[in-house]
C-alpha cells in the first residue's frame, strides 16, 4: 500500500498546483500575502491592497505556484496562526517568505494583531482597523454538566476528601471548574490512570490518588493503565464514571452498551468482569444519585493498600429512553441561604431575588429542567428542597 499511498499522494501533488481552492489574487501590489481561513480573512480586512495567494488545500502545498506568485512581489509574508506550517514547508524548498518573527506563534491571530505585524514588518505606515466595540455586560454562562448528570455527586464528594485526582477526556472534564474544582489534571484519553499512577508512587500512598475516567474512555485506552496499576501494585482508586454511553460526541454506542453504532444488537463488554480480569480484586459499584453511599464507598476504597475500582452507574441524562423524574422546588421559608446548592453547578438551581438575614439570595429551582435527581435535597441542611407535588395546593 506504500507505493500506492505515493503515487496518489504525487497526484495530489498536481491537484494542488491546479485548483481553484489554491487561488492568487492580483491587486496590481508589490507585495504578497500568503494564507488561509481565518487568517486570510483578518489579513484582508487589514491591507485589501495587497496581492494573495489563498491556500484552499494546505497538504500537499502547491510549491511551484506559490514560487510563481513570490518572485512577482518585492516581499512577501506568510500569515498563519500558531507554529510556522506553511512557512517552514516553503523555506525547505527554497521558496524566500517571512512571517512569523513579526506575528509570533501564540494565541489567535486578529486583524489587529496582522496590522502591528505589517506595519512592523514596514508593509503599511499606520495600524488602522475597525474599533473593536467593547463586550456586553453579560451575565457570565461558564460550560456546566447537564442538569441531573450522574457524575456531579461524585465530584462534589471527590472535592470533600482534598485528594489530587487526575482526570479524562470527557463531560466529565467540566468537573475541573467552578464551583466544583475537583480535577487536579487533565491530558488525553486514557491518561488518568497512569497519570494517578506516578502521583501516587511521588507523593506517597498514604495521601491517596484518584483517577476518574468515562466508561467509553475506559475501553478506548484506560484498560492498560489499570493493568499498570495492577502490575505496580500502585494504591491508586479509579472511579469508571459509567453513563452507558460516549456522551461527550452526541451519545454514540461502545462495546459496553450491547449495541453498535448502527443500533444493532452486540455483545456487551461486563466492566466489573474487565476490571477482575485484569487483576484488580477490589470492584464496588454504586448509584451515584446516593450521595452518602457515594462518599462512603469512596472514603473506603481511598484507603485501601491495593488498586481498587468504583464504577457509578446512571444512565446520561441526555439518552432518548432517559425518563424525567418529578421536578423540585424551594420552599422560600425553609431556605435559609446557605448556598450549599448553589456549590453543586447544577443550571436548574438559580438565586432568588429575596435574601436572608445576612443579604444572601435564597435559592429557586426551574422546573422545566430539573431532571429530580435528588441531588440537591440530599445536602440540604435545612429540607428545604422538595418534590413539586408537595406544592401543589387542592
Amino acid at each position: 500500500r506504500h507505493l500506492v499511498v505515493a503515487e496518489r499522494l504525487e497526484k495530489l501533488h498536481k491537484f494542488s498546483e491546479e485548483t481553484e481552492f489554491n487561488k492568487i489574487e492580483n491587486n496590481g501590489s508589490k507585495f504578497g500575502i500568503i494564507s488561509g481561513a481565518v487568517a486570510y480573512q483578518y489579513a484582508k480586512e487589514v491591507a485589501p491592497d495587497f496581492d494573495y495567494f489563498k491556500i484552499g488545500l494546505s497538504y500537499p502545498l502547491p510549491f511551484e505556484k506559490i514560487r510563481e506568485f513570490v518572485s512577482k512581489h518585492e516581499q512577501v509574508l506568510v500569515i498563519e496562526e500558531l507554529e510556522p506550517y506553511y512557512e517552514d514547508q516553503l523555506k525547505v524548498e527554497g521558496i524566500i517568505v517571512e512571517g512569523k518573527k513579526y506575528f509570533g506563534n501564540q494565541g489567535e491571530l486578529s486583524p489587529q494583531r496582522i496590522a502591528e505585524g505589517l506595519k512592523k514588518a514596514g508593509l503599511i505606515n499606520e495600524v488602522k482597523v475597525a474599533e473593536i466595540l467593547p463586550e456586553a455586560n453579560m451575565f457570565p454562562r461558564p460550560p456546566v454538566l447537564c442538569p441531573g448528570c450522574p457524575h456531579r455527586g461524585v465530584f462534589m464528594a471527590l472535592k470533600k476528601q482534598g485528594v489530587a485526582v487526575t482526570g479524562d477526556i470527557g463531560c466529565y472534564t467540566l468537573g475541573a471548574l467552578e464551583p466544583l474544582n475537583a480535577l487536579d489534571s487533565c491530558i488525553c484519553m486514557g491518561a488518568s490512570i497512569g497519570n494517578a499512577i506516578g502521583m501516587e508512587k511521588v507523593k506517597g500512598s498514604e495521601k491517596g490518588t484518584v483517577a476518574v475516567i468515562g466508561d467509553s474512555t475506559f475501553l478506548h485506552s484506560g484498560v492498560t493503565g489499570l493493568l499498570d496499576a495492577v502490575f505496580n501494585k500502585s494504591h491508586v482508586t479509579v472511579i469508571i464514571l459509567d453513563n452507558s454511553t460516549t456522551a461527550m460526541t452526541g451519545g454514540q454506542e461502545h462495546p459496553a452498551t450491547g449495541r453498535t453504532l448502527m443500533g444493532e444488537k452486540a455483545p456487551k463488554v461486563d466492566l466489573v468482569g474487565v476490571c477482575k480480569a485484569v487483576g484488580v480484586k477490589r470492584v464496588v459499584e454504586v448509584d451515584p444519585y446516593d450521595y452518602e453511599k457515594t462518599l462512603k464507598v469512596i472514603k473506603e476504597e481511598m484507603v485501601a493498600e491495593e488498586p481498587s475500582v468504583i464504577i457509578t452507574s446512571r444512565p446520561c441524562v441526555l439518552m432518548p429512553k432517559r425518563i424525567m423524574d418529578e421536578p423540585y422546588q424551594v420552599d422560600l421559608e425553609l431556605c435559609n441561604g446557605c448556598s450549599a446548592c448553589f456549590r453543586i453547578s447544577c443550571p436548574a438551581i438559580s438565586a432568588t431575588e429575596e435574601t436572608n438575614d445576612h443579604g444572601r439570595p435564597l435559592a429557586k429551582i426551574d422546573k422545566t429542567i430539573c431532571t429530580g435527581c435528588t441531588l440537591c435535597a440530599q445536602i440540604c441542611p435545612t429540607e428545604a428542597i422538595l418534590l413539586s407535588s408537595k406544592f401543589e395546593t387542592v
